[in-house]
């Protein structure tokens, strides 16, 4: 299993080196279910299932739009290493 998926896990590194650690992590989302963990917890309890979903929605949706004003990552460089990497603009 390991040596199947190996290419897969490690496709990173083919990315400029400014981008790995942002790349391999998990933080963004990390982050973002703490906040839908912390802003649950302060209502408590919700009348009905779809009420949470609305509330982790809302949640979701606001942190995509902070997301998209912030660079995140420099497409310049994602760029150049697409041109002269192929392989690496199909992921």
């Amino acid at each position: 299993m390991f040596e199947a998926g190996i290419n897969d896990a490690l496709i990173y590194l083919g990315y400029p080196g400014c981008h790995h650690a942002r790349l391999r992590t998990t933080n963004m989302l990390e982050r973002l279910f703490r906040e839908v963990k912390r802003r649950t917890r302060v209502v408590g309890v919700f009348p009905s299932e779809t009420s949470a979903s609305t509330l982790a929605t809302e949640i979701a949706l606001r942190s995509s739009e902070e997301w998209a004003l912030k660079r995140y990552l420099t497409m310049d460089a994602l760029e150049a290493v697409g041109k002269s990497n192929p392989q690496l603009s199909r992921h």
